[in-house]
């Protein structure tokens, strides 16, 4: 997930003012050696997982529509997150199945855990995926008739220098579609908060409405879009894996009340909430 602040998104109101120390993953910027290696084995690594992406709606996306309802027949949603204390490997992996279309939360499978790779800008899967993949797994043996038939990303998919995000990673390795929700934008192929850009976002004036993230390239990265009457800031969704851009924009739209789609802001939610000394916590769904 990207790195964030308990203030960096109005959303968050039902949060603790005292968050402060709890943030998503970011660490040091200055490779070391070892770091340097690992940067050149990873980026192997995303070449080969590149190769398995599939950016169309896949068979089970298709199966979910029955007449003019793209998501008849889908029940389980998953959003995911990962929080961090600053200034320690201490995390919270969390992984929150909502049914839907009600959107009310069926299950959390958390664990607090301690990172033990580095963070490095555009690996941020290498360090995080393997603690998503034990959540998956937990509900896969304890809970399969839970299983996800979509998971939602705090965080890229495609959207990404070498077009393998967490979003992607993540769903490659675990076969089911996936959508990259991030919050900020992530500036690549020439994509950048420019004074046209900002322009583009004040032309957004209810839930819904969006615009086509598209590099220098021509290359289409993903889309803005605007989830609630109410949000003056958009989401960027992007692919992950096995979902084409369009049903993930319809389905982040149908997950959301507020500016966050509910799966992954329940994640988020809910991953701080572990985090904070159990006088300070408050039920968040």
């Amino acid at each position: 997930m990207a790195s964030k602040d308990v203030d960096d998104d109005e959303d968050f109101d039902e949060l603790e003012e005292d968050d402060s120390e709890i943030v998503a993953g970011m660490g040091s910027l200055t490779l070391s050696p070892d770091e340097a290696g690992k940067r050149v084995t990873w980026e192997k690594e995303q070449s080969k997982l590149k190769s398995q992406l599939i950016t169309v709606d896949s068979p089970d996306v298709r199966s979910w529509r029955k007449g003019n309802s793209l998501f008849f027949g889908l029940h389980n949603i998953a959003g995911v997150d990962i929080s961090f204390v600053k200034g320690t490997q201490k995390a919270c992996a969390m992984m929150v199945i909502l049914t839907f279309p009600d959107l009310r939360v069926a299950h959390i499978s958390k664990e607090i855990v301690e990172m033990t790779e580095p963070y490095i800008p555009g690996f941020l899967a290498f360090r995080e995926v393997s603690f998503l993949m034990d959540r998956l797994e937990e509900i896969k043996g304890n809970n399969p008739h839970l299983m996800p038939q979509v998971i939602m990303v705090d965080g890229n998919g495609i959207l990404h220098p070498r077009g393998l995000g967490l979003a992607s990673h993540f769903g490659i390795l675990c076969g089911i579609p996936c959508i990259g929700v991030a919050k900020n934008l992530f500036c690549v192929d020439g994509l950048q908060k420019s004074a046209d850009f900002k322009e583009k976002i004040s032309k957004l004036k209810k839930k819904g409405d969006s615009f086509d993230l598209k590099g220098d390239s021509g290359k289409l990265w993903g889309k803005a879009v605007r989830t609630s009457d109410d949000a003056v800031n958009p989401v960027y969704v992007s692919i992950g894996h096995k979902i084409s851009l369009e049903t993930a924009t319809k389905l982040v739209i149908a997950c959301s009340v507020k500016r966050i789609p509910e799966p992954t802001r329940k994640a988020d939610l809910l991953s701080r909430q572990e985090l904070r000394p159990k006088s300070n916590r408050k039920k968040q769904y």
